[in-house]
């Protein structure tokens, strides 16, 4: 059999400002070490803004979303543009702030949140293909700005669920390591640091996720 390939879709590098980085480097572990390959993309753009990591005040100066992800990716990256769902398995979308900053504005303007559009082509062409999804953290709330009724979780937050079913999706209440399935849309979900949670639980969730996916290819 081929080996599988997951498109992991990142967004900057720190949980502030861009992907969070322990949940897209378990993922890529877990892509690895469950015998899948995976590929890097992230949107050529700029960063909404840059945040100091120590006192999480915002920073005078820009950053591109490409070129912070790439050094999570170790320069192993492409450019979202360049997507293929034909070429991939699966997609994973880890969580963090930049996930609702830089992939789209939820965390800036709520349900009427606009949609990167090398983001939503994606998750489109990949729902189109019948491929999984994979999302962590509070990227499921960008699967339901796309889909619409769509089942996820990000674990309990009630703010973030209300805009969730607002946006026509299902949430489903979880706790660490927990993943919810949508077997219509093939979107897996799991609430990482959505809840309080150590490394060792968001480990658990990615492997979660990426065990779920693997087997619905």
């Amino acid at each position: 059999m081929p080996t599988k390939k997951i498109a992991v879709v990142l967004a900057g590098c720190g949980v502030f400002d861009g992907a969070e980085i322990h949940e897209a480097t378990l993922t890529m572990l877990a892509i690895n070490k469950q015998g899948a390959e995976y590929q890097c993309f992230a949107p050529d753009i700029n960063q909404a803004h840059v945040v100091n990591h120590i006192n999480g005040q915002e920073m005078d100066e820009s950053r591109n979303v490409l070129i912070e992800s790439a050094r999570i990716a170790r320069g192993n990256i492409k450019p979202l543009n360049e997507f293929k769902s034909a070429e991939y398995d699966a997609i994973i979308f880890p969580g963090g702030f930049g996930a609702a900053k830089n992939l789209c504005t939820f965390a800036f303007d709520g349900v009427d949140c606009t949609v990167n559009p090398d983001v939503e082509k994606a998750i489109k062409t990949m729902v189109e293909d019948g491929k999984p999804i994979g999302a962590l953290c509070i990227s499921p709330v960008l699967i339901a700005k796309i889909l619409g009724d769509v089942k996820v979780t990000i674990g309990q937050d009630a703010g973030t669920a209300d805009a969730i079913k607002s946006l026509g999706g299902k949430h489903n209440v979880t706790t660490h390591g927990e993943i919810i399935i949508d077997p219509n849309y093939k979107v897996v979900s799991t609430p990482c640091y959505m809840l309080d949670a150590t490394i060792s639980q968001i480990a658990e969730g990615a492997e979660n996720v990426v065990k779920a996916i693997l087997e619905m290819i």
